[in-house]
């Protein structure tokens, strides 16, 4: 009788166990179509007059020259590298917080974004990357964006190198991985003061305005770029998903599995490193997502990374398309920072995360 019992009780636990992946693969194809929906929105906003079915046909090859250009030239590839920034930005905090240990590891902790700025900082402050426009508004561009996205994206991937060579020496705690980090995000941020002191005021408008972060600097070759190197990491992070259930429920029991803990989180912050140097380098600072996207799906599907993986990836794909397609047509023609967007999205649902305290089995 008592052998009967555990059967049942057994069968129920399976049961119940098969329902809850069947929930988190419908929250991960509710959130596909939210993007897709999202895709479709961004794509038709903006203010060019160009109706839905217009954008319809265009996407489907049949609009006239004007869609065509306003579509294919100018709103997808913003919408594109939308999708990809957001998913990117977003695992690469999923991933850092896995491998430090610690729910508010973000890009922003490892001190990346910093560095960024301080490369962008030195190509148009010191090379001379910014300038005016000779027009009758006088506007303030980046004349050589190659060149600050080369020395932004070098001085980012430098911070990490640095910062993984200092840890590997004190055994890699992650514990000093952070503190590691805030120290070179305050170097880095204190280099930037120095140089923008010494720049006149236009490179210094130029300066600030590459650090507002902007979806509409990318054109397709940098989509492309941008694709293949999140694309390749993303597929790296899901091969690599038992390993970080491993590291999740502690070292010791990862290490009696045969997980080589060192190197997983040595790769693991590596390239959740270079999945955001290079929006960063692309777009300018888009913060928060990397913080907010994890711990939302946390909450929904568990710290599964088989689920959390790719619903982190979903997640701030859409968020960032929501903060870009906001700034886009709050006050349009005017053009928000997405930058300032993702945080005003992001800061009050953090909060509300801390305050309600909820745990996630």
């Amino acid at each position: 009788m008592l052998g009967y019992k555990n059967i049942i009780e057994a069968d129920g636990g399976i049961k119940a166990y098969h329902k809850a992946i069947r929930r988190k693969w419908t929250v991960l194809l509710i959130l596909l179509i939210t993007v897709m929906f999202l895709m479709l929105i961004s794509v038709n906003a903006g203010a060019s007059s160009v109706s839905p079915l217009g954008v319809l046909k265009t996407l489907m090859g049949a609009g006239d020259e004007k869609s065509f250009i306003v579509v294919w030239r100018i709103r997808m590839p913003r919408v594109i590298a939308a999708v990809v920034a957001g998913a990117g930005l977003s695992i690469a905090g999923c991933v850092m917080q896995n491998c430090l240990k610690n729910p508010l590891a973000s890009p922003s902790t490892l001190g990346v974004s910093a560095a960024a700025t301080f490369g962008a900082n030195i190509a148009i402050i010191v090379l001379g990357a910014g300038t005016i426009m000779s027009t009758a508004s006088d506007t303030v561009v980046i004349n050589n964006p190659y060149i600050v996205t080369i020395c932004a994206f070098i001085c980012s991937f430098g911070a990490v190198l640095l910062i993984l060579a200092l840890s590997k020496l004190r055994g890699f705690s992650p514990e000093y991985i952070v503190l590691a980090g805030v120290a070179l995000s305050s170097l880095f941020s204190a280099g930037t003061t120095i140089i923008q002191y010494f720049g006149n005021d236009v490179e210094i408008a130029a300066a600030l305005f590459w650090t507002f972060g902007d979806l509409g600097r990318i054109s397709w070759p940098e989509v492309g770029i941008l694709s293949f190197i999140t694309v390749g990491s993303i597929i790296y992070f899901l091969f690599m998903r038992w390993n970080y259930n491993a590291l999740a429920n502690g070292e010791e029991l990862a290490k009696s599995l045969g997980v080589r803990a060192f190197r997983v989180r040595f790769w693991g912050l590596m390239v959740s490193s270079l999945i955001t140097a290079v929006p960063v380098s692309f777009m300018g600072m888009i913060g928060f997502i990397g913080l907010i996207g994890p711990q939302i799906m946390k909450r929904i599907v568990g710290s599964d990374h088989r689920f959390l993986i790719p619903g982190s990836a979903l997640i701030g794909s859409a968020i960032l398309l929501l903060a870009d397609t906001g700034a886009r047509t709050v006050i349009s023609p005017v053009i928000l920072p997405v930058g300032a967007i993702t945080s005003l999205l992001g800061a009050p649902m953090f909060f509300y995360m801390l305050l309600k305290g909820k745990r996630v089995k």
